[in-house]
């Protein structure tokens, strides 16, 4: 390996936003997340709604509340003309 080109390797504290940290190695000294194992849906097992910059708002501003509600697929078929 050449000398004086690589990164120094330190002590890292991660800190997730739902207030879990631990101690791991890198080249910066502290790193931040947003979601992390300990309240991730799919380990925790728990529905929840992640809202990245505000994207699920606007999601529901553009198409409204009940977007997701089941339509009435059967629909009554108009009579056709006669001709």
């Amino acid at each position: 390996m050449k000398k004086d080109i690589h990164p120094k390797y330190v002590d890292c504290t991660v800190k997730c936003g739902c207030g879990a940290s631990w101690e791991t190695r890198s080249t910066v000294p502290e790193i931040k997340v947003e979601i992390c194992s300990s309240c991730h849906p799919f380990f925790t097992g728990t529905q929840k709604m992640v809202d990245a910059l505000g994207r699920v708002d606007r999601f529901t501003k553009k198409f409204g509340g009940d977007y997701f509600v089941a339509k009435d697929k059967k629909k009554k078929a108009k009579p056709r003309a006669a001709i």
